[in-house]
């Protein structure tokens, strides 16, 4: 695969299942879909990293319960296959009970934390359950779309000071790097204006307060995500 040959070794990949499987067809008659999808992923070999199943809000329309979701999700989680990571990002901050996380850690797939206005802070969550469901973690630094395109569109410096936020995920990263577990860690564009300039402040914070770091792999000129930790 090109995006293979194009990065550095110790380039790391983390890729999003598709919207047809997530989306469209919520994991129902998709196995096909799945199953190509994640050959070709193999096809990045070491670099291949988690891949993120990121479901959207799900109205009553679509489930009348967290229940019904579990139900859904619970025998699909039985075919992935172990040799690879999975995380998932739900978006309904009241399905995120105690059988939820329960089922995820019976198969080793990462609860995505994610850093949006309508989900619970890190701090508020870890006060409620332990999120950590897998031998690693994923976190997706999201923001507001819509606040961040009223003030810029152009995505070439901060515009918002979020280091009041990072200083709580910096917390929260320190608990979970200190319990062995590897941590895989992404900025958008929207969480303050430039993801690049995100990655590096939090990186100079992680670094002034002692938490040990790898070496970045050089990104291309216009990558907005990259992975913190090892």
């Amino acid at each position: 695969m090109g995006w293979a040959r194009k990065t550095p070794d110790n380039f790391t990949f983390a890729l999003k299942v598709p919207q047809s499987i997530t989306h469209e067809k919520i994991l129902v008659d998709c196995d096909e879909e799945f199953n190509d999808f994640v050959t070709v992923a193999e096809l990045l070999g070491p670099k291949l990293g988690p891949m993120l199943f990121q479901f959207g809000y799900f109205n009553r329309s679509v489930f009348t319960s967290r229940a019904q979701f579990i139900a859904r999700l619970k025998p699909f989680l039985r075919k992935l296959p172990t040799a690879h990571k999975f995380a998932i990002e739900i978006r309904n901050k009241y399905w995120l009970t105690a059988g939820f996380f329960k089922l995820l850690r019976e198969h080793n797939v990462a609860f995505a934390l994610t850093d949006q206005s309508w989900m619970p802070g890190p701090n508020e969550i870890f006060a409620k359950v332990d999120p950590v469901t897998a031998d690693f973690t994923y976190i997706r630094w999201l923001g507001g779309r819509k606040g961040i395109e009223q003030v810029t569109k152009v995505w070439n410096r901060i515009v918002v000071d979020r280091s009041a936020e990072m200083t709580s995920w910096f917390d929260v990263c320190t608990k979970i790097q200190r319990r062995g577990v590897t941590i895989y860690g992404y900025f958008n564009n929207h969480y303050a204006g430039f993801a690049p300039a995100s990655v590096q402040l939090f990186r100079d914070m992680c670094i002034k307060n002692g938490l040990e770091l790898p070496r970045p792999a050089a990104p291309p000129p216009m990558m907005v995500q990259r992975t913190l930790f090892d």
